[in-house]
């Protein structure tokens, strides 16, 4: 199928003190997070003055690809839209279709299938189409999960070489580094059902965390062809845990991850958010502030590796994704379980609580 126009579409964030708890409050709806974890949580925003540094980085990015399109002579236009603050998809999408565009393909900040990193993007475009009258007079693809994608895994490559040699300046030996790879924790119902069937049948607790593995995997095998001697110990491990305390999320915290490091006698760790894109408020609260903070009580070295943000090669992966759909291009992908396919089986990355409609699906 042919697309006339790109919508980047990511979580968004609040961009004022005022707009913290609305947002939250649009987050979590009818999710039963306790009042009290939404208050911990607006104090993240409310030390960043109570703006989100994602909007912005988004906008950047938005900027970076249009100029790689525009490198690559892909003449296509491309807008920002949310799920959970201004600019909303469903007033995005009502600007493309005054704009001439009815065929649309969208690009999540999101590598990775879960209902929250998948599905949930599919049901609130399925959504914005309903909310801006617009179903029927538009249709909505969605790029593919790309976790695997070359874009993808060699900024948090380098960012490894580059950590791994930092510590050899500083006289510590691979063998006394633990590397902790990090991701947003699920709960385990979510994580089990995620992706298609054959997948969670395949691998313990679904795709989230044979994608995140397959990750880990790429970027250690990678790294390992860039240095001298035998690669450090390395572990997945996860953070910003919210919602009911008596649901089980996938464990261990980072947090805790870091002391038993400490206490296996490692002398440093190092930090690789591979769940995110981005330098949002979860890396920069949970990862900056939080971890940091426990490593240097328990007296182990810290390094965190960037996300890949706008940097180079993520920017032409992504380009190469929007090529695959519009021009034909090659599929790359590094793991057994790419190129994830491009439309979402009716099975993959149930909604927890109701089944509601969704855009880019095989048998909706």
């Amino acid at each position: 199928m042919s697309y006339d126009a790109i919508l980047l579409t990511s979580f968004g964030g609040p961009e004022s003190l005022e707009d913290v708890m609305p947002f939250l409050e649009r987050v979590t709806a009818g999710r039963g997070v306790p009042r009290q974890r939404l208050e911990e949580v607006s104090h993240h925003y409310v030390n960043l003055g109570g703006v989100s540094p994602i909007n912005e980085q988004n906008r950047q990015l938005l900027s970076a690809i249009k100029i790689e399109l525009a490198a690559r002579n892909i003449e296509i236009p491309i807008y920002l839209g949310n799920r959970n603050s201004p600019p909303f998809n469903a007033e995005v999408l009502q600007v493309m279709h005054s704009d001439g565009h009815t065929r649309i393909l969208a690009l999540a900040t999101s590598a990775y299938s879960s209902y929250s990193g998948c599905r949930q993007y599919r049901e609130n475009l399925a959504s914005a189409l309903l909310e801006s009258n617009l179903n029927g007079k538009m249709t909505i693809d969605k790029v593919r999960q790309y976790f695997d994608h070359p874009g993808f895994i060699e900024p948090f490559t380098q960012g490894l070489v580059d950590a791994l040699s930092q510590y050899a300046t500083e006289g510590m030996a691979f063998g006394e580094i633990k590397i902790l790879f990090t991701t947003h924790s699920i709960p385990l119902e979510m994580a089990d059902t995620a992706g298609p069937i054959g997948i969670r049948e395949k691998y313990q607790y679904g795709a989230y965390v044979a994608q995140h593995c397959a990750v880990a995997e790429l970027v250690i095998r990678h790294a390992s062809t860039r240095v001298d001697g035998e690669m450090p110990a390395w572990q997945l491990v996860y953070q910003s845990r919210s919602g009911s305390p008596h649901v089980p999320w996938l464990a261990p915290d980072i947090g805790d991850a870091i002391k038993s490091a400490a206490d296996a006698g490692y002398r440093g760790v190092i930090v690789i958010p591979i769940g995110f894109v981005s330098d949002h408020v979860e890396v920069m609260w949970d990862l900056e502030k939080e971890a940091r903070e426990i490593a240097q009580i328990s007296g182990i070295g810290f390094k965190r590796i960037a996300t890949p943000g706008i940097s180079k090669t993520f920017v032409t992966g992504l380009v190469d994704l929007i090529s695959e759909r519009t021009q034909g291009s090659e599929r790359k992908a590094l793991s057994e379980l790419g190129p994830w396919p491009d439309f979402c089986s009716g099975e993959c990355c149930p909604n927890p609580k109701q089944e509601l409609p969704t855009v880019a699906g095989i048998t909706e």
